[in-house]
């Protein structure tokens, strides 16, 4: 039987991803993907297509890549942990709005979220500094894209070996719309509103405990400390 078919595969969004990643860290064996969520930015990562056909033929070429995964708290996460708007995002879509709208819904609740945005106050600390911001999100990359195909950072990777922070300032969250081509290639850091830091590690604290998002699902809350596990999963990816 090919190697390629007695790997353990996961079918299902960024989420599922997630919840498999430390059974397949455990297993030592490759990861398929099998992109059937409502944004599956790992595999947008990966380049992996969206069809399943697609998809299987990727696992049955048998080529693999080793990717790093990030940690908060202790839960893993492969595109983005975060606190603030999104983590409000993830609250109030429900199943039943990924079910209903796909990712209109995304659009729809965001919406909702960002007319009552309001700044938090948090501290940052990465390996060179420790900073007190007023901020509408923090976001911690490990992959390339969140969000449903949102870049992280320009030249981000998943295999970097490092995390990629970003911290949205503003006063106002509605500003938020004259910069959407900016976070759609990465490029939000060229803003004064955004702080952009590179690191392998950072803490964040905040006055009262803040709920976490990572890739799509509440895990943790506040004071978080962020991590990365270099080259820890093996995955099917195209060549």
């Amino acid at each position: 039987m090919p190697r390629a078919w007695i790997a353990p595969s996961s079918a299902g969004g960024d989420g599922t991803l997630n919840a498999a990643a430390f059974g397949v860290i455990e297993a030592g064996l490759p990861l398929g993907i099998l992109p059937l969520g409502t944004a599956n930015d790992l595999a947008r990562t990966l380049h992996i297509p969206f069809d399943l056909d697609g998809a299987a033929q990727v696992i049955a070429d048998g080529h693999t890549r080793r990717i790093d995964l990030g940690i908060v708290n202790g839960e893993p996460f492969f595109n983005v942990a975060s606190l603030g708007l999104s983590a409000e995002l993830a609250q109030k879509l429900t199943r039943d709005i990924k079910r209903r709208w796909g990712r209109l819904g995304y659009a729809l609740v965001a919406l909702k979220v960002l007319a009552q945005a309001r700044p938090f106050r948090a501290t940052i600390t990465s390996e060179t500094e420790s900073v007190r911001v007023r901020t509408l999100q923090i976001a911690v990359g490990n992959g390339r894209f969140y969000g449903g195909g949102n870049a992280v950072e320009k030249d981000a990777a998943i295999d970097d070996q490092h995390l990629d922070l970003y911290s949205l300032e503003l006063e106002r969250a509605w500003k938020l719309a004259l910069m959407a081509r900016s976070f759609r290639y990465g490029q939000h850091g060229a803003w004064e509103e955004v702080r952009a830091v590179r690191a392998k590690e950072f803490d964040i604290r905040t006055r009262r405990p803040r709920p976490i998002n990572a890739d799509g699902e509440i895990v943790t809350q506040t004071p978080a400390h962020f991590s990365i596990r270099p080259a820890a999963v093996t995955v099917f990816a195209p060549k």
